[in-house]
């Protein structure tokens, strides 16, 4: 379990704490809190501990707590922890890992 978020996924899923929005864009214009967009990129917070394969083994994922992932979307499920908003998500929903 995932220290301080009380929560351990299942099979294959992971939660995600998402990056904080943009204040300015790229140009250096200031966003208001209604224009800034939710992003798509965050840090993997707890993970399960794999899909169970046919013969009773687990699939171990390919992503561990603390790497940073890029997702989609619409991917995942958004809840709300201790004040914190985090997304549980099935790891086929990641895109990539970004590397450091």
């Amino acid at each position: 379990m995932a220290k301080g978020i009380g929560l351990k996924p299942l099979d294959d899923r992971v939660v995600v704490r998402s990056a904080e929005a943009e204040d300015t864009t790229a140009g250096g214009i200031v966003l208001p809190d209604n224009a800034k967009e939710k992003q798509q990129r965050g840090e993997i917070v707890a993970v399960g501990p794999g899909k169970l394969l046919d013969s009773g083994e687990r699939a171990a994922l390919s992503v561990t707590v603390g790497d940073e992932v890029l997702f989609g979307k619409y991917a995942g499920n958004e809840v709300k922890i201790n004040g914190e908003e985090l997304k549980i998500m099935r790891e086929s929903d990641l895109l990539a890992k970004v590397e450091k």
